[in-house]
């Protein structure tokens, strides 16, 4: 369902670990024009990638788009392990050397952000530049959910991540499901507000879906779009998804992350960072921070004013702008 608006583009590929990936590919018109990778984030697919897709083959550009695990027509593994970024960086090398690009742009919009730092990590050769949307470079580590609750209640008045708790239980999953209209209009709202009071608090997002509410759908969003995503989301459902979450609260990555020699922890390609000044998720004051730490040589951060989370639904023409812009100089 996620590839049905390029069914003459999709693709489908068995990784050597036996994992199905769909993807959108397009190939570059121009040996001179680069090839974009384009990673999605939660809860999302390719289908989130729409507008670029058509407007950077338009002007000439290669494309790869995947469904993620545990999203549209991609595998949804039950077991957490199969989740993890290592594993998952792996099969996102596998389909670039399916493909034989030369190095690729590769563009990340919030848990793709961090499958994107990994495949940089683990595989720098297959990538000349880097665009992060939203959530900035992760550098591997260990991850305290605690620490950046607490620390962005006491800055913001509220806990930026207070909904992973919930994420992070079993029973989630089959809540969403239930609810999966709801879940959608939290994830994807009216205003950046309804998640600034509804989804960042404790407990406020399980109360919002197990409630079955739901809110306006956003200007920038059509009645067939939205249903065009509760298809795709539905049809796979939330265990998928939320597996991203798991891993990384319960530490699967860790000792993978560890092993990552220091050289490879700093980023030498150049980057963009593209942040929005209306996201209560990915506050611009943290993230323009963590995209600052010196642990990126060449980057450049840009601010899209009267957005939310969604920079790539949102402001596409001023997405596609910086995406212009960045590939004619890398």
């Amino acid at each position: 369902m996620a590839l049905q608006q390029f069914p003459d583009k999709s693709k489908s590929f068995k990784t050597s670990d036996g994992t199905t990936y769909a993807y959108v590919v397009v190939a570059a018109k121009d040996p001179s024009k680069a090839t974009f990778l384009l990673l999605h984030g939660f809860p999302s697919s390719s289908y989130d990638w729409r507008h670029q897709i058509n407007s950077l083959t338009q002007l000439g550009h290669g494309v790869i788009a995947p469904d993620l695990l545990g999203y549209g027509g991609t595998d949804s593994p039950a077991e957490l392990e199969r989740y993890k970024f290592k594993t998952q960086a792996g099969h996102i090398a596998e389909i670039l050397k399916e493909e034989g690009v030369p190095p690729v742009i590769g563009v990340s919009h919030d848990w793709g952000s961090g499958l994107l730092s990994r495949v940089y990590n683990y595989y720098p050769e297959l990538l000349k530049g880097l665009v992060f949307l939203s959530v900035p470079y992760m550098e591997p580590g260990q991850f305290s959910l605690d620490a950046i609750n607490g620390l962005t209640e006491q800055l913001f008045g509220y806990p930026v991540f207070g909904y992973w708790l919930f994420f992070n239980r079993d029973d989630a999953a089959d809540i969403g499901n239930r609810n999966n209209a709801s879940f959608t209009s939290l994830l994807y709202p009216s205003t950046p507000e309804v998640q600034r009071e509804h989804l960042c608090p404790y407990g406020a997002a399980e109360a919002w879906i197990s409630s079955g509410k739901q809110s306006d759908p956003p200007s920038w969003l059509s009645e067939a779009e939205v249903a065009t995503h509760n298809k795709i989301i539905g049809d796979k459902g939330y265990s998928g998804p939320l597996s991203w979450y798991k891993v990384t609260i319960r530490g699967l990555n860790d000792e993978d992350e560890a092993a990552i020699p220091d050289d490879r922890k700093k980023v030498s390609l150049p980057t963009v960072f593209v942040n929005s000044d209306q996201d209560p998720i990915t506050r611009v004051e943290v993230a323009g921070q963590i995209a600052q730490s010196g642990k990126l040589t060449d980057v450049k951060l840009e601010l899209v004013q009267g957005s939310g989370h969604w920079i790539q639904l949102e402001k596409k023409d001023e997405l596609l702008k910086i995406l212009k812009t960045f590939a004619e100089k890398v």
